[in-house]
């Protein structure tokens, strides 16, 4: 889109990625953000008890299902 049509507006770069992109590879790319950032949770914050409960909690707010 860049050499196409430089002086896009970013509404139109968004309609353009939503155009090219499927629903599979954007699932895949909210999995690897979610699975990255639980894992920097894991590593970097969660030494107190209390922040292992509330990310348990919002987990279960985000994935009712599981």
């Amino acid at each position: 889109m860049e050499q196409t049509k430089p002086t896009a507006t970013e509404s139109e770069q968004i309609a353009y990625i939503n155009d090219e992109t499927t629903p599979s590879f954007k699932r895949r790319v909210v999995g690897t953000l979610q699975a990255g950032s639980e894992a920097a949770i894991n590593e970097f914050i969660l030494e107190n008890k209390y922040l292992k409960v509330a990310k348990a909690a919002v987990k279960g707010w985000l994935q009712p299902g599981s």
